[in-house]
């Protein structure tokens, strides 16, 4: 689609907005009224989507999206009267529907989240939710121009036992928390060698494709493989943890981006044709103002060969203060210990084990009364900056220096370089219309 045409289906999906907007804010004023939701993506996350939202008496599925036709069935029967579209535009084209969540590849999950907004629908992005440091400063900037209610997939933030715990950390239980550590760790698959192929019967790799660079299809960066691919996923350090990420940063108390972020690995243990690394180890600071006790760090470990786990347990994060530590798991584990490094006695009234359900019943309520979500797009946005952050000195091999203030690298021009992406040479109608102008 040229501009042209973007111009006209956003005249028209605008159109169709205006006629039903004031009929969807009275619905949504009332709390039994049920929102009427589109899911995009047709994969384990966009069916984790429909399992969540058909628990909510208030929320009623009337579109499913996917390119693969199979996937579209799937989606179909788990979703009984919900229609199946495989273009996402005739979602936002009806004004009837008041709300999308997006559980694409990771290049989909800003253009596709920019159109819903602009399209007058509320959002929830699965993480990470942009696929570079510039696409999260577009969806910050078009949520709060459209008045839209966007929250993001890292929904430990939405579980009354990380609430608990992160609320024990504020009121000093460990002293002050200068540095966290969180981890992920487990054994990933080997997805081979492979060469160009066609696409399988029944998908449109080309809207798959959608506004990234054009790369011919190939069985091991398609389904869920594609996330081991610059062209289209963020790695597992954006995929897996990303959710250890955002409750380590969440602990640490640090609201802004860090300055100095230093990084090494690589492919220590696979042989294959995945790009981004299966060994990392991260660590990012916040300066304060220089003076002892203002500084916070936080440390990523990632090994994707290994089940010999920390506390024994794929994923965690461990924060240490100034009177003791703490360690806390969306797997449901919580402890802490003195400065005397004994167990306290201390426990948490809820299970800190994150559910999907917990942030979309939260987005839900916020949609209704415009409360900004748990997981709001501000806080994803900068939990999915970490990850850029990390994943790029990762791959450049060196340490790094960012001025938030300005959102770019100190005198490093190949740094700033992957601050955005390149899209589709030929154009495509996804292209945020920022990066396309």
């Amino acid at each position: 689609m040229n501009s042209h045409s973007r111009r006209v289906f956003l005249a028209s999906a605008a159109s169709g907005v205006a006629a039903t907007m004031a009929s969807r804010r009275a619905r949504a004023a009332g709390s039994a009224e049920r929102i009427r939701v589109g899911v995009i993506g047709g994969g384990n996350q966009a069916k984790q989507h429909l399992r969540s939202l058909s628990q909510l008496k208030d929320v009623e599925i009337v579109y499913v999206c996917d390119i693969d036709a199979r996937r579209l069935a799937e989606c179909e029967s788990l979703a009984k009267g919900a229609k199946g579209v495989p273009d996402m535009r005739r979602i936002f084209e009806d004004g009837t529907v008041d709300a999308v969540t997006i559980a694409t590849p990771d290049h989909w999950h800003t253009p596709a989240a920019l159109l819903a907004m602009e399209a007058g629908k509320h959002v929830y992005v699965e993480k990470p939710c942009s696929h570079n440091i510039r696409e999260g400063q577009f969806l910050a900037e078009a949520a709060k121009r459209h008045g839209r209610v966007v929250a993001h997939g890292t929904q430990s933030r939405s579980n009354l036992g990380f609430q608990e715990a992160i609320k024990m950390l504020r009121g000093g239980a460990i002293g002050d928390v200068l540095i966290a550590k969180c981890w992920n760790w487990q054994r990933r698959k080997d997805i081979g060698h492979a060469a160009p192929s066609n696409p399988p019967q029944g998908v449109d790799y080309d809207a798959w494709v959608g506004p990234a660079e054009w790369l011919p299809f190939q069985a091991n960066r398609f389904h869920y493989d594609w996330h081991w691919w610059f062209n289209f996923g963020c790695g597992d350090m954006g995929n897996d943890g990303i959710h250890e990420v955002d409750y380590a940063l969440w602990g640490l108390g640090v609201d802004t981006h860090p300055a100095t972020v230093s990084a090494v690995g690589g492919k220590y243990y696979f042989d294959d044709d995945q790009q981004f690394p299966d060994t990392q180890q991260v660590t990012m600071e916040w300066p304060g103002d220089g003076k002892p006790g203002s500084q916070r760090m936080l440390i990523f470990e990632q090994r994707l060969w290994s089940q010999s786990y920390p506390f024994n347990v794929d994923s965690g994060a461990e924060y240490f203060g100034t009177k003791g530590r703490m360690l806390l798991s969306k797997r449901g584990k919580f402890d802490v210990w003195g400065d005397d490094n004994k167990r306290l006695d201390v426990a948490l009234q809820h299970n800190p084990k994150a559910d999907v359900v917990d942030n979309q019943r939260n987005w839900i309520d916020c949609i209704k009364s415009g409360k900004a979500p748990h997981a709001s797009i501000d806080v994803g946005r900068r939990t999915a900056d970490v990850v850029h952050l990390g994943n790029l000195a990762t791959r450049l091999g060196r340490t790094l220096h960012f001025d938030a203030k300005t959102g770019a690298f100190v005198d490093d021009a190949e740094a700033d370089g992957f601050l955005s992406r390149t899209y589709r040479a030929d154009g495509h109608w996804g292209v945020p219309a920022k990066a396309s102008s």
